[in-house]
């Protein structure tokens, strides 16, 4: 990323966000690595609703709460597309959820949503957590903030929590591919090495 850019979306962010807190909705500890997670039923843009149990024949699901506005969200988009576009079709698709309170960030709307996805082409399905249940749950407090699950015959178990990479600022220059190497993982039966890191995004709001 030229010098520039990454400045510009330095000052983006400290704008946008004014700090770097955590949500204001109160956030429970959430899952842990080897917890059952709960299914949902969260509209989609589409206005279907949709829950984890609607996907049959998966092995498991990328679940990502991600938003519009957020810069390390919009820094993110293309990886996310990239990750639906080759796990989809191994069984693990994305499913992205939307945690943040239109009233407090109105492009975060409902409709906005619909514009977004459809700007990006987005594949995979886009829920709003309407009444802001879903991400407390799970113990999200980013955005992007990336859920794992594996689906197993006693409920969906929680494989990795955090972040996609280590380089939101240049998908180039990523050395730690942390999603994409816990569902290589996860598919072939393996050890997750790194089951836990740090997400960096934006406050939920």
């Amino acid at each position: 990323m030229k010098p520039l850019l990454r400045i510009s979306l330095l000052l983006t962010v400290v704008l946008t966000m004014g700090s770097f807190s955590g949500p204001s909705h109160p956030v429970d500890e959430g899952y842990r690595i080897g917890d059952i997670a709960e299914d949902f039923s969260l509209i989609n843009i589409d206005g279907k609703m949709v829950s984890l149990s609607d996907y049959e024949n998966a092995k498991g699901y990328l679940l990502i709460f991600t938003c519009n506005t957020c810069p390390y969200a919009q820094a993110y988009e293309d990886r996310i597309i990239a990750l639906d576009r080759k796990y989809s079709k191994m069984g693990v698709p994305v499913i992205a959820i939307n945690p943040n309170n239109p009233e407090k960030s109105p492009r975060d709307s409902f409709e906005e949503m619909k514009v977004r996805a459809h700007q990006k082409k987005f594949a995979f399905p886009y829920l709003l957590d309407k009444e802001q249940k879903i991400y407390p749950l799970y113990g999200a407090t980013r955005t992007p903030h990336v859920f794992l699950l594996e689906r197993k015959t006693h409920g969906n178990e929680v494989k990795y929590i955090g972040a996609i990479d280590d380089n939101y600022q240049d998908a180039a220059s990523v050395e730690n591919r942390y999603a994409e190497d816990a569902v290589n993982a996860m598919l072939e039966g393996k050890e997750i090495r790194i089951t836990t890191t740090k997400a960096i995004g934006c406050g939920i709001k």
